[in-house]
């Protein structure tokens, strides 16, 4: 190929006009929402899509499209068929096959646990992966004492390689044949149509990077992975717990609120504000007793509570507030049963509800059940002053519950419960039929005579049919969030493709790199599609790196189904910052550090471009 290719074959100076300078303003406003966070990201997204409509970019009957495209229907169904798997507690079953498999050894381990993690994310989308994946993570820690921070990162890492095995995989991969199509219809006149990509057949190129990722950790991990002075998460006994964990000496006391206490008409808020005061996990008054009690219930005469704190902190409290000390749980033994209650852990993902709102006003006792202990943040153990303690993304929050709210509220997108705890709901004997509807529904997207979407919902169909999955534990297995974003996002890219603007950014970046061989070209486009990925979202990324991706293969006669599958590939290579949303989960259970990531990422983020240029150059 000619090397003066970039600039002489292309038509004429593409114009900047009216409505690119508009969508340049929109996209500068686009990664200013997405970096400050100023909105939800799907709330930003909804405010784009109304943006895009009343400025007449995209037209009114296709701007609501997004909602009715194959990208997100079929990321619908791939978190239905998520569900119905998790439902029948197929996951216990992995936790044993990994730990029989490693035979004992930390980099066995680390590898059998990274693989059946990576696999599976080719099958659904990696966040979702990562929520499976993380008590079993915590279950292998806690039973083989390898420490939770030298298994978490390789397999994080592996959930996000292993994505790009399949369309269906990430939701950049997810999103390329929907933006194939948009690209389509405004193609140059006498350009070739781009063709889709089949369910598999970006397997090689994904391949390639997994084993990559595999491998690298597998020679390198012992030099990049961080020591660890935090152990994985079980279900034990609170007082246990918090003094192994937490270097908090205390036990569980039974207290009885006596005739003429201060305490007799305080609520349990004002209660746990007065000095001195153990932390309050249980109440029982006027016969009905009850863990994580809201904060606004008044505490009666009589009233037993259950506190946790040292012998003497409990000594002096009910000495001052007139209590009555029980030698040992008389009343409330049955709630800290640990076949019935104990401690959790949950971490706050990406895009929760709960960042940036203080603990005291999220009311976590009466909306879930359950008593917020402690805040871990990075390797800081915030226990002083919970209530003021406004969450951030990647913390790690300790509950105690009883298992039965756990389970109840597990399904929220808000937080993701990492502890393996007991599960009165799941379904194994509904096993085969998860097993044979999530193969089914692989399997007629892979024979190709049906389209992908149509057949990912033939197996959702299956699972609730069955029973695996009832109606309502579907909806609420669906992130919403996800789809109101990817939905209003979409036509975003459109305008960007429809307006010129990716043809005259394009046109703009060959005056820079128009003259370096294609490979050159290809990786500065990799690396300028991460750079997009690390200042907004993975999916804000691919949206707008695949249209301009194209354009450049157009402007330098390259193939553009290559350059959209770079671009692709390239958003979702975010491994320097806990911002992704599967490194962001990672983060607080195993107490990283940006510099842990940045010293096992920057490697590894340099190998992708290098990789992924090299495999698709190859295969394409």
């Amino acid at each position: 190929m000619d090397e003066a290719r970039g600039i002489a074959d292309m038509d004429d100076s593409i114009a900047l006009t009216s409505d690119i300078v508009l969508v340049l303003i929109l996209l500068a406003g686009t990664v200013l929402l997405f970096v400050r966070e100023w909105l939800p990201a799907d709330v930003a997204a909804i405010l784009i899509l109304v943006v895009l409509g009343l400025t007449e970019l995209v037209p009114p009957e296709i701007l609501f499209s997004g909602f009715a495209s194959n990208a997100v229907m079929a990321i619908v169904a791939v978190m239905i068929l998520g569900a119905g798997l998790d439902r029948t507690g197929v996951m216990n079953s992995a936790a044993k096959l990994i730990m029989k498999l490693s035979n004992g050894s930390e980099a066995h381990l680390i590898m059998t646990l990274s693989a059946f993690a990576g696999v599976l994310s080719a099958f659904m989308q990696n966040p979702a992966v990562a929520a499976l994946f993380l008590p079993v993570a915590s279950r292998v820690s806690s039973r083989t004492g390898y420490p939770l921070s030298h298994l978490l990162m390789p397999m994080g890492f592996c959930i996000i390689l292993g994505g790009q095995m399949s369309t269906v995989g990430n939701s950049p991969m997810i999103l390329l044949n929907d933006l194939v199509a948009s690209i389509n219809r405004n193609l140059p006149q006498g350009a070739e149509t781009l063709q889709p990509y089949p369910l598999f057949s970006v397997f090689p190129v994904g391949l390639g990077l997994f084993v990559l990722g595999l491998l690298y950790f597998r020679f390198f991990g012992k030099y990049l992975l961080p020591e660890a002075d935090k152990q994985s998460v079980t279900p034990s006994r609170t007082e246990t717990y918090f003094e192994q964990l937490y270097g908090s000496s205390g036990e569980i006391f039974e207290l009885e609120v006596q005739s003429g206490s201060p305490l007799i008409g305080v609520t349990v808020l004002e209660a746990e504000s007065l000095p001195g005061v153990p932390i309050i996990l249980a109440l029982q008054d006027a016969g009905q007793a009850r863990l994580a009690p809201p904060g606004d219930q008044a505490i009666g005469r009589g009233a037993r509570l259950g506190m946790l704190g040292s012998r003497e902190q409990l000594q002096t409290f009910a000495g001052a507030y007139n209590c009555k000390l029980e030698p040992r749980l008389v009343q409330l033994e049955a709630l800290f049963n640990p076949a019935r209650s104990g401690i959790s852990e949950a971490v706050v993902p990406p895009g929760s509800r709960l960042i940036g709102k203080q603990i005291g006003e999220l009311r976590l006792r009466r909306r879930f059940g359950v008593s917020p202990l402690s805040v871990t943040r990075a390797h800081e153990v915030m226990r002083e002053d919970i209530r003021e303690i406004e969450l951030q993304a990647g913390d790690c929050l300790v509950f105690h519950s009883t298992w039965r709210d756990l389970m109840e509220h597990a399904h929220e997108k808000d937080f993701v419960v990492i502890t393996d705890y007991p599960k009165d709901e799941q379904r194994p004997q509904k096993l085969l039929h998860a097993a044979t509807f999530f193969v089914l529904a692989f399997g007629l997207a892979l024979i190709g005579h049906v389209p992908v979407t149509l057949a990912l919902f033939a197996g959702a169909a299956g699972m609730l049919i069955t029973g695996v999955l009832s109606p309502d534990e579907a909806y609420k297995a669906i992130s919403w969030k996800t789809v109101f974003m990817l939905a209003c996002l979409i036509p975003l890219g459109s305008a960007v493709d429809t307006t010129g603007t990716a043809a005259w950014v394009a046109q703009g970046t060959l005056g820079y790199i128009g003259s370096w061989p294609e490979w050159g070209v290809q990786l500065a486009l990799a690396a300028l599609t991460s750079i997009a990925a690390l200042m907004m979202s993975n999916v804000g990324a691919a949206i707008i790196m695949i249209p301009m991706a194209v354009n450049i293969a157009l402007a330098v006669n390259g193939n553009p189904t290559a350059y959209a599958l770079i671009a692709a590939c390239a958003a979702t290579n975010n491994f320097l910052t806990p911002t992704n949303a599967v490194t962001a989960m990672i983060a607080g259970p195993a107490g990283y550090k940006g510099s842990d990531f940045l010293r096992a990422g920057v490697p590894l983020t340099v190998l992708y471009w290098l990789a992924s240029v090299f495999l698709v150059r190859v295969f394409y």
